[in-house]
């Protein structure tokens, strides 16, 4: 049975999507229609009680979060080596910035893209304290990149988390000053984008140019 990945298009659906076709496995996308909040019908709550996209589903397993369902997709499929060894240092190196990008780097992005969600009438006060924080967020990563020796987080080794901080620069593009201002996430931003896998999926959720 095909996985079932419940999307809507350049959502955080967007990292799982990419990964299933660097996999090259089968899969069916769901198209959960936001437009008409979908997300927070009953059925779609039945798969994902938050009412966030995306959600998985693998069987008897179903699963929501992107972090998550990357993990299980990269560990069900150890010939893609999209993920690295068990137990190996680069293994917990990929852990640390996939966890980084969700706990850290993307919380701050939803306060930026929702700041009403938390500040009500101080919510652009919200935005602009999330812009603050996300820049130096950047920074991080670009010396990441820088010390790696490129063109991934982890050197020459592609690995979920890269999939993942292409969807968060993604996200970047309309702030004051996005990802692509850096030249080590310029450099990388056009890495992936190069990507067949990226290529495909971008064309599949019908996403215009320029993606970052």
């Amino acid at each position: 049975m095909p996985y079932q990945l419940y999307f809507y298009p350049a959502n955080a659906s967007l990292a799982p999507h990419i990964l299933l076709e660097e996999i090259g496995c089968e899969y069916e996308l769901v198209l959960v229609d936001r437009t008409v909040n979908a997300h927070k019908s009953e059925a779609y709550l039945r798969l994902n009680p938050a009412g966030l996209i995306p959600a998985l589903v693998d069987g008897d397993i179903v699963l929501s979060e992107t972090a998550a369902i990357m993990l299980h997709l990269a560990d069900k499929h150890p010939d893609a080596a999209l993920i690295p060894t068990l137990q190996s240092a680069e293994r917990a190196q990929c852990y640390r910035w996939l966890i980084y990008l969700t706990n850290t780097l993307q919380a701050d992005l939803i306060h930026y893209f929702y700041p009403d969600r938390i500040g009500g009438e101080f919510a652009t006060e919200v935005e602009h304290r999330a812009t603050e924080r996300i820049m130096p967020m950047l920074d991080i990563l670009k010396t990441q990149l820088a010390a790696s020796g490129g063109p991934y987080l982890l050197g020459t080794m592609y690995t979920i988390a890269d999939i993942f901080l292409f969807m968060m620069c993604r996200w970047t593009r309309d702030m004051p000053n996005p990802a692509r201002n850096r030249p080590e996430l310029a450099r990388f931003l056009d890495t992936m984008a190069k990507r067949s896998a990226v290529i495909r999926t971008h064309e599949q959720e019908r996403l215009e140019l320029p993606w970052y």
